[in-house]
């Protein structure tokens, strides 16, 4: 692990890949209460065709470090924060990688400023006013305070209840019980990470990501959405919709995967990914 001081805080992050490639960097942006690791196994596959890939672990609740206690922590505010460790490691042409609550805050990074982003991939997230989906709007409610998130994710300390429709269980075919229990053992531990977490909960409105859809049509680098079809809460439909909001996208299906397709088919990802990065972006 890696970690770099940000104007926001100390950020913790992984790298995969050759360090001198002649593609474009890769850069995950991963869902809330869900770290960098969610990624490995598709870092793993563009490593081994060489593409260099970093992974950091956003502040949605399973990252180890606290932000200083200004961070603005709003989803737009994420996104920068996104933007600064951009601007810190002089990341350019990136293809940036986003799903679930992480596709949102890409789409808010494309907003804010999108001159660093070649191209974007991404799988089943957040779009236009769906921020967040059912269940996952009702499960949020319960975690928008420091107290609440700390009483109400006490259940996940256990794996059936942790892998469960009411934990994380509609997002992948098959989780890693460890992997799974070392995400929510942040926020189960530090009141400052549920501090982190609550602050973003708070903050979210579903006008402002609507709002910014109207804007996307303005990213004018390719775009791929690779979405799983078997996902209970972000249709396909959804997806679909979001391609149009684009002025160069296109929408590709994985049959039988769910939210995190990353971790249901990490090799069908990763070539997506490589393909789109043989792109050329056609932005200034």
């Amino acid at each position: 692990m890696h970690t770099i001081d940000l104007p926001q805080g100390t950020l913790s992050y992984r790298i995969a890949g050759p360090a001198k490639t002649t593609g474009p960097p890769v850069v995950f942006v991963h869902a809330f209460l869900v770290d960098g690791s969610v990624w490995t196994r598709v870092a793993d596959h563009l490593a081994a065709r060489g593409v260099r890939s970093y992974a950091p672990d956003w502040p949605l609740g399973a990252h180890h470090t606290p932000l200083r206690p200004d961070a603005d922590q709003s989803p737009r505010g994420v996104a920068r924060q996104v933007l600064a460790f951009l601007e810190a490691l002089d990341l350019q042409d990136v293809t940036l990688v986003g799903n679930d609550t992480g596709g949102a805050l890409c789409q808010f990074l494309l907003d804010i400023d999108a001159s660093r982003i070649g191209r974007l991939v991404l799988t089943n997230c957040d779009a236009f006013d769906t921020f967040p989906p059912f269940p996952y709007n009702v499960i949020f409610r319960l975690l928008r305070s420091e107290l609440r998130m700390r009483i109400n994710l006490q259940p996940m300390r256990w794996r059936a209840f942790r892998h469960s429709p009411l934990g994380l269980g509609l997002l992948a075919n098959k989780l890693d019980p460890v992997q799974t229990r070392a995400w929510i053992e942040p926020s189960l531990r530090n009141k400052e990470i549920r501090r982190d977490a609550a602050r973003f909960l708070r903050a979210i409105d579903p006008k402002d990501l609507l709002g910014v859809s109207t804007r996307l049509k303005n990213f004018t680098g390719p775009v791929r959405i690779v979405w799983g079809t078997a996902d209970r809460a972000f249709k396909p439909a959804l997806g679909q919709r979001l391609q149009r909001a684009f002025s160069n996208a296109t929408f590709v299906e994985v049959p039988g995967a769910r939210t995190f397709v990353h971790l249901d088919t990490p090799t069908v990802l990763a070539d997506h990914i490589v393909a789109l990065s043989s792109a050329q972006p056609t932005q200034d």
